[in-house]
């Protein structure tokens, strides 16, 4: 399986499903089959995960995708540490949601999560 970096893409596309796995991605499938994956591919030093979904990812499913954004934080507080907060945060007339993606490390990797095509 090949991953390209994409998220855009998905304005305007009706999602038939969106399943967590666990706390490590989010999976999207579309109404013409087309999968697209939330995720971080883990390097050595560096660790990022889910930390948090508000609202119902069911919201997502069934009405065109009308919000498709990704904002980023980061803390480099001067601990030899990094920490980033990666957004994603997607919209339909029946709702909002906004997965929250945590990573740190040394500061020498990136820690920001991305959506897929799993082509």
């Amino acid at each position: 399986m090949s991953y390209v970096n994409i998220f855009e893409e998905i304005l305007g596309k009706v999602l038939v499903s969106a399943v967590e796995n666990g706390d490590e991605s989010v999976v999207f499938t579309t109404s013409e089959g087309d999968k697209y994956e939330l995720t971080h591919h883990q390097d050595c030093c560096e660790y990022v995960y889910i930390e948090s979904v508000v609202g119902d990812l069911q919201d997502l499913v069934g009405n065109p995708i009308t919000m498709a954004e990704r904002v980023t934080q980061t803390d480099d507080s001067g601990n030899n540490e990094s920490a980033t907060w990666t957004f994603l945060k997607f919209a339909t007339i029946k709702g909002y949601v906004d997965i929250r993606f945590h990573g740190s490390s040394n500061g020498y990797y990136s820690e920001t999560a991305s959506m897929y095509k799993l082509t």
